[in-house]
């Protein structure tokens, strides 16, 4: 990663920190949003429960006094839960006021969660107010003032006043340039081109929705099956090609294949009508490009997130017209089945889904920032308290990080693609054959025989792994399944030689995934090495690698990474 001279050199938890930041990144969920109608209506609920249950209130009132009364005396225990990274200042253990202040705020917190817990709320409900609970009480951390900040303190004695006068500033302009959201990355340290999506390509194909570009061999002899990369719509396709010794692309390379990828044009109200026909329409002609640039009679795909629903579309209408384009295909931290709980389905009510329907008809597109501000509270702590205390308490620069500049280079998502994913996820259309239609042809993934190679990540809460197992169950043929120690971008970008890496592997598919991981067997290091050796064997035998990209009829239209990613 990149660092700048505002930035002082960055600690591997610092490394850490961003990539648990980037995994709120949009993943193909419902799009929902979060409306402060439904959290005013849950805390409705919450405060019913206490004036219709008040002996449970006075039960849990008598347990806070309790811990109260064991803070003052300093026999408390409590101490932060492992992983918080909110206290890990020496003043919180050392200093028996700071000390204080932490039990006391874990007290009324867990207090809070207590009676949500033992309330007559439904199980959905009580979700939603545990979630509601959350985010008032992140809010209310201690760590987020001035006074309750010991790190802020001290970094505004040594500055003498200075950091406080700087955190004002960037206060000032997230306010003004930045929606009032703190900042989570120094957007003037990277350009995509320059420091991002560096690796040698050029496009050789265009039409209104994507562009297609072709890396350049870096070794003399390739596979003769081409790898075509599908993005999600939602972001930036370069996340596959970050930075040097993070991109997948480069990885591929390395291992002597061929590799394409699509770069999605980032629609406008103009293309409000584009829906899940248009992009799989579009990316028929993009495989058409690669097959007649390589000879191949065939690819191999790979997706994550909506991309690798696209691909599943793709997948399901060729078994229905009984057409072979794609040889094998990887599908990345991408959910098709829909039954799995998630954190972003707590306020997904038909209401909800109906207002944001009509709320992105109503502009023609669903804006990318919309959609961040909604995953930013869904994980308050790491996507704005976090920036909130280094930003405006500190005083800091945003960190200059390249996973979280490509996190904040959001995209839009066309009105109709938007209302028809929602369909898709409320509908569970992709689980129930023929359900879904793409392209005038009704779509069993169950006829879907090429061999599949399926990704999900352990810790991921935007596509729980569950609900990636599941999905892998659907296809037909023979489909491998593995399963990251790590997160949604921390699974995605793993590249060989993380010593905290591993994976888990088992052959067999049984019908619950929890059975699956017990029977699994763990292997050290990045899933990317045992991808490779599964793709080897299904990308054909070597030849001589191609001199320039394209071909006649495909001549080079610009060098990589093309123009379509640069569209704000």
């Amino acid at each position: 990663m990149t660092a700048t001279l505002n930035n002082p050199p960055r600690s591997p938890e610092a490394d850490e920190l961003a990539l648990r930041a980037a995994d709120g990144m949009l993943g193909p969920n419902p799009f929902v949003g979060l409306r402060v109608c439904d959290i005013v209506a849950t805390a409705q609920q919450i405060a019913a429960q206490a004036l219709t249950h008040p002996t449970l209130l006075l039960q849990q009132e008598a347990t806070l006094v309790r811990d109260l009364m064991a803070i003052l005396t300093g026999q408390a225990e409590t101490v932060a839960p492992q992983g918080d990274k909110r206290f890990i200042d020496p003043a919180w253990r050392e200093s028996a006021l700071y000390r204080a202040t932490l039990q006391g705020y874990f007290a009324w917190r867990n207090a809070l969660a207590g009676f949500v817990e033992r309330s007559t709320l439904d199980a959905k409900g009580r979700e939603r107010a545990q979630f509601v609970l959350t985010l008032v009480a992140d809010a209310l951390a201690p760590t987020n003032t001035l006074a309750g900040n010991p790190a802020a303190l001290r970094k505004l004695a040594e500055s003498g006043g200075a950091s406080l006068i700087a955190g004002l500033k960037n206060l000032l302009a997230d306010t003004l340039g930045n929606h009032g959201m703190p900042a989570q990355v120094d957007k003037s340290a990277f350009e995509v081109g320059r420091n991002l999506a560096t690796t040698p390509g050029a496009v050789v194909f265009r039409n209104e929705v994507l562009e297609l570009v072709q890396y350049t061999p870096v070794t003399a002899k390739v596979h003769a099956r081409a790898h075509l990369i599908v993005p999600p719509q939602i972001n930036k396709f370069y996340v596959f090609d970050l930075s040097k010794g993070k991109s997948m692309v480069e990885f591929l390379l390395q291992s002597e294949f061929q590799v394409f990828a699509v770069s999605w044009r980032n629609p406008t109200a103009n293309q409000r009508d584009w829906d899940m026909d248009t992009y799989v329409a579009a990316l028929i002609e993009a495989i058409t490009a690669v097959r007649e640039i390589t000879g191949s009679e065939d690819v191999n795909l790979h997706g994550a997130c909506s991309g690798a629903m696209t691909i599943a579309a793709l997948l399901g209408h060729l078994a229905a017209r009984g057409e072979r384009r794609v040889n094998a295909a990887t599908l990345m931290v991408a959910v098709l089945d829909s039954t799995t709980d998630s954190q972003l389905g707590l306020f997904a009510t038909p209401e909800a889904i109906t207002a944001a329907k009509h709320g992105s008809r109503a502009t023609g597109v669903l804006a990318g920032e919309e959609m961040a501000r909604v995953f930013a509270w869904m994980r308050p702590n790491d996507l704005v308290w976090n920036y909130w205390v280094n930003n405006y308490l500190i005083g800091n620069a945003p960190p200059a990080f390249d996973v979280l500049y490509w996190n904040n280079d959001t995209t839009r998502l066309p009105a109709r693609m938007h209302g028809q994913l929602l369909d898709i996820f409320t509908g569970n259309l992709f689980s129930r054959p023929r359900a879904l239609t793409v392209l005038g042809t009704p779509i069993d993934l169950g006829e879907v025989t090429c061999d599949k190679y399926v990704m999900a990540g352990i810790t991921d809460h935007i596509t729980p792994w569950k609900g990636v197992y599941n999905a892998a169950r659907l296809f037909g043929g023979e489909t491998r399944f593995v399963l990251s120690s790590s997160g949604h971008i921390q699974s995605l970008i793993n590249p060989p030689g993380n010593p905290k890496a591993k994976f888990f592997v088992n052959p067999a598919l049984p019908e619950h995934a929890d059975a699956w991981l017990a029977e699994s067997r763990a292997e050290a290091d990045s899933w990317w090495n045992d991808w490779r050796e599964w793709l080897a064997a299904r990308s054909g035998e070597k030849r001589t690698a191609p001199k320039a990209p394209g071909n006649r009829r495909h001549k080079r239209l610009a060098d990589a990474p093309g123009t379509y990613v640069l569209d704000c």
